[in-house]
């Protein structure tokens, strides 16, 4: 082979590898990430969404189906369980377009047009807490850099200041990916199809959670207990909107997974050997079982990938 063709072939080689590594810069590789703890990327929403239990690497085609329906929209991922803990195909995510935030209402036409594609609808209360973080949304690879990135980051934060935030958020608006993690009435963030798979357990099964249930309406949570908000103080959209309350689980462990990357647990209320309390009190807690079935569990990846 001539010198000149092999000279060629090198020049080509290392061309190529810069434009590689341009992309992969561009994508978001060495952007700044910070971490912090205070007022949410969104205020109350309004979504329209799909409910899947499968591997989070697969949620991909939920958010296509999203952009089909409303290309216009913000997006938004909600995942419920850590992958390093949960099986792949019982992972849960809620995957839909926002319809309406704040004072703006969907419109029925945009409802039906929804509804019509299979979504479901489900509103959001606006929190005053939340822990938050952003990424550049420039191209399909910054999805998968944003968990490689910003969940351990996330991981990190949580821990090192003892908060109880859940589940794992993903908006995707003006070239950004905004992570957030409710610290407050985290049971408003949880769809009813959780609930639903949660009463699908077999008999028996053991817990991902192994935090205790602290009812309480507080708005801001730190430390191991769990808090619940018992009301949804949130504006519903028209009568399709539909609400559910659960109930929360302590801190998070999730790993370098998807974007967005949360938690949810059964909750199992039966006292120690049947000997602690008196009769009537564990009567009822067997009553307070039946109605408060699932709990939060720790959660990692969303949209990109798993671990």
């Amino acid at each position: 082979m001539p010198d000149w063709v092999c000279l060629c072939v090198i020049i080509i080689l290392l061309l190529s590898l810069l434009i590689i590594a341009v992309f992969i810069v561009y994508s978001g590789l060495l952007s700044e990430i910070n971490i912090q703890t205070g007022s949410p990327p969104i205020k109350n929403v309004t979504f329209a969404y799909k409910f899947k239990e499968e591997p989070y690497r697969n949620c991909g085609q939920l958010f296509k189906e999203c952009r089909s329906v409303g290309p216009k929209l913000s997006c938004i991922g909600v995942f419920y369980d850590d992958p390093k803990k949960v099986p792949g195909q019982r992972c849960r995510c809620a995957v839909g377009s926002i319809l309406g935030e704040g004072e703006s209402k969907p419109s029925e036409e945009l409802l039906k047009r929804y509804e019509k594609s299979g979504f479901n609808v489900f509103s959001f209360p606006e929190v005053t807490h939340v822990v938050t973080a952003s990424f550049p949304h420039r191209t399909l690879l910054s999805v998968l850099l944003g968990v490689r990135r910003v969940y351990p980051r996330l991981n990190h934060y949580i821990k090192e200041r003892r908060l109880c935030a859940h589940p794992f958020l993903e908006i995707y608006r003006g070239g950004q990916i905004h992570y957030m993690a409710p610290l407050a009435r985290q049971g408003d963030f949880y769809v009813p199809e959780v609930r639903q798979v949660e009463r699908r357990l077999p008999a028996g099964e053991e817990s991902h959670s192994d935090t205790e249930l602290s009812d309480s309406n507080s708005e801001y949570s730190s430390g191991s207990g769990i808090l619940l908000s018992d009301s949804r103080e949130t504006s519903r959209a028209p009568s399709s909107v539909h609400s559910v309350l659960s109930p929360d689980e302590g801190g998070v462990d999730y790993g370098e997974g998807s974007s967005a990357a949360s938690a949810s647990k059964q909750l199992d209320w039966e006292l120690s050997d049947g000997q602690q309390g008196t009769g009537q009190e564990q009567n009822h807690g067997a009553s307070d079982q039946k109605s408060l079935d699932m709990a939060s569990q720790e959660w990692g990846v969303a949209v990109g990938g798993e671990e």
